[in-house]
């Protein structure tokens, strides 16, 4: 059902709106959520409506900075629209809210008690990207990139979900590197083409990876980066699934789900190796409806 159709429906039943917010708003968030052209709006379809809109606008805002990084402009240009979301966050906890996304965020953070400190890792994170490429990064910029870009977004999303508990922000540190690393063993050879080489310096000195993009794809070591880099990534999905165990099992559906997701494609990336990293892995439909309903009733 489209969002007009269900606002007029709610409009007939005097329904209110999720997080009480305008529906034209609610609208406008989830707009971003349907122009990325990924399948997170259909995710977070188990939700709740109040839980699904504020992860709609947690996701919409990282979107949204991510497309900073992302877009043409020099790294002076970026870093000063980064900036500038560093103060429209800050706005929003001094209670300033300007357009559609600020209202709704400012509903979500109140209402899930999100961390004005997560929002400002993401942005870092894209700021780590936004200053240049990022080649070879040594093991510590590695992980601070992950827990910016992933971990950071795990935190304020296992506050909407429902579970604001040191046990969930343990899921986030977890999970949030595993779908991280997972990521970046997919797409070795499509960040190659963009000049960006996430893998550890350390690791690829190890394996005689050249320190290049463009070279490292085609170096016969990037198999062992890959496979110590996959292990890692199980440690962690490991342990992320243990901590959900503490966790209000209801809340963490989605976070099960997400997990259960990433592991099948690390699963599929190290079934194929890395000698021909420009065959990005993939599920079929079927296996994730598969995967969907075990992570959702297991």
């Amino acid at each position: 059902m489209g969002l007009t159709r269900i606002r007029t429906a709610r409009a007939r039943t005097a329904e209110p709106a999720p997080l009480g917010c305008d529906p034209a708003d609610l609208a406008q968030v989830e707009s971003v959520v349907v122009a990325s052209g990924t399948s997170f709006g259909k995710g977070m379809r188990i939700l709740a409506p109040d839980r699904r809109y504020g992860m709609y606008a947690v996701y919409a805002f990282c979107r949204l900075v991510d497309d900073v990084a992302d877009d043409d402009g020099t790294p002076e240009d970026k870093s000063a629209l980064l900036r500038a979301w560093h103060e429209r966050i800050a706005g929003l906890y001094a209670g300033r809210a300007t357009d559609a996304l600020d209202r709704v965020l400012s509903v979500v953070i109140a209402r899930f008690d999100l961390r004005q400190a997560d929002f400002d890792a993401v942005i870092d994170g894209m700021m780590m990207d936004a200053q240049g490429p990022i080649v070879a990064p040594d093991e510590a910029t590695f992980d601070l990139y992950c827990d910016r870009v992933a971990s950071a977004v795990g935190r304020l999303s296992v506050r909407v979900f429902g579970d604001a508990s040191a046990e969930a922000d343990r899921v986030a540190f977890h999970l949030g590197r595993a779908l991280q690393i997972t990521n970046i063993l997919r797409d070795v050879a499509e960040d190659a083409q963009r000049g960006r080489l996430y893998l550890p310096r350390e690791l690829l000195t190890r394996f005689d990876v050249p320190l290049d993009a463009a070279r490292a794809v085609r170096a016969r070591g990037l198999e062992g980066v890959g496979r110590v880099l996959a292990g890692r990534a199980r440690d962690h999905f490991r342990a992320a699934h243990r901590a959900m165990a503490r966790c209000d099992r209801h809340a963490m559906r989605p976070a099960r789900l997400m997990g259960a997701t990433y592991s099948a494609i690390l699963t599929a990336q190290e079934k194929q190796g890395w000698r021909h990293p420009e065959r990005r892995v993939s599920l079929s439909r079927p296996r994730k409806l598969l995967i969907a309903a075990r992570a959702l009733v297991g």
